[in-house]
């Protein structure tokens, strides 16, 4: 029917992985939350067309949770794992841009800005006519 076609598009449209991870009772949500992330991760390279190995995207993610391994307040910890949740599924469903993960991921940030015009010593004809742009 009608009112069925309507409710599978809208969640086809949200993954809801928070709302799922919440229902789901688990001993460590972080390391859950850290599983579902680089199982989907060789997806997120490709879909948004980042060429970095495998392996460098896993230890940029395990370098984000190290970061905030020390924080032992569990509703800040729930916090943090829902916000992982929503940032899993923002990208999944394409709803960043292929620069907000590049600046996610420590070491591979393109030139932009100001410091994409700047040249460097003895620029090439073709790099000053770049700048100029």
């Amino acid at each position: 029917s009608l009112h069925y076609a309507f409710r599978k598009k809208v969640t086809m449209a949200s993954l809801q992985l928070a709302h799922k991870a919440r229902a789901t009772a688990s001993a460590n949500p972080s390391a859950r939350l850290y599983r579902s992330i680089v199982k989907e991760l060789p997806r997120v390279l490709t879909i948004y067309d980042i060429d970095m190995p495998l392996k460098d995207a896993k230890d940029n993610i395990r370098a984000k949770f190290q970061q905030y391994a020390h924080i032992k307040d569990d509703r800040v910890k729930g916090m943090l794992v829902e916000k992982g949740y929503m940032d899993l599924e923002e990208t999944l469903l394409q709803h960043k841009q292929r620069g907000h993960l590049l600046r996610a991921f420590a070491g591979y940030i393109e030139p932009s800005g100001s410091s994409r015009k700047r040249l460097g010593k003895d620029p090439s004809i073709d790099e000053q006519f770049a700048r100029s742009y």
